[in-house]
């Protein structure tokens, strides 16, 4: 299982956001690279990316940052936020991350997802973002009428490397996981399933450890680690089986 912490970039900065909310938005990093460099000293795996604006813009506007991350560490990095073509999945692929994550894309426009997945295999994530159970397109602006299930079943056989499951409702207010909707979600498709939103300190991590096993393939966390709430040795340990 693994914990992805997340850098999420408005204004060439790392913030956290309330409920997906772009006016309530806390600084915790002016410096990106600086902050992924942190993330890597401390011994986590993966990154995982957002370009804030890029979702609302549906293009890339954090670039820069991206590549200042990229430049600055050798950890493995998905990104998602204004991903909609594949020139843009080719072009970021081609810059050196390893996973690009569609979210208003796979709701929009469903073929790419499965034309990207089939010509880059394991590295087309999808970015499953529910409110009220209803998918939130366009950096959470807008709600759809699908539910999650209904669009996570939809690429059940475009070969997807992962699903990333967010409950809005919970993201940046530290209300804890909603690993019940999570495990749900991951029960009823073969893909595996990110979750994300809310995590709140180690309380969550030993909750994810007494699932059944492979029932949520890790999670992401935002706020808790900037805030001190969760301790990366100590969250880190724990998922590599240690005390």
């Amino acid at each position: 299982m693994i914990l992805y912490p997340a850098i999420d970039l408005k204004d060439g900065a790392c913030v956290r956001l309330e409920q997906g909310d772009m006016d309530r938005a806390t600084v915790f990093n002016t410096d990106p690279a600086a902050q992924a460099a942190q993330f890597q000293a401390q011994g986590f795996e993966w990154l995982h990316l957002v370009d804030l604006n890029g979702a609302f813009a549906g293009a890339s506007v954090n670039g820069d940052a991206v590549k200042s991350i990229l430049s600055a560490t050798s950890l493995p990095a998905q990104l998602g936020g204004g991903i909609r073509t594949m020139d843009q999945i080719e072009r970021w692929l081609d810059s050196g991350i390893r996973r690009v994550i569609l979210g208003t894309a796979a709701v929009r426009d469903p073929d790419l997802v499965h034309d990207a997945a089939r010509r880059f295999p394991g590295q087309v994530a999808v970015g499953l973002d529910a409110w009220g159970g209803k998918v939130a397109v366009e950096g959470w602006a807008e709600t759809s009428e699908m539910t999650a299930v209904e669009l996570a079943q939809r690429f059940e056989q475009a070969g997807i490397s992962a699903i990333i499951y967010t409950d809005i409702e919970r993201d940046g207010v530290l209300k804890g996981l909603n690993l019940k909707a999570t495990v749900s979600l991951a029960g009823q498709i073969s893909t595996p399933v990110i979750a994300s939103g809310g995590l709140a300190g180690l309380d969550d991590i030993h909750a994810m450890l007494a699932l059944e096993p492979n029932s949520i393939n890790g999670a992401i966390s935002g706020r808790a680690i900037y805030d001190g709430r969760l301790d990366a040795a100590q969250a880190l340990a724990l998922l590599k089986g240690g005390s």
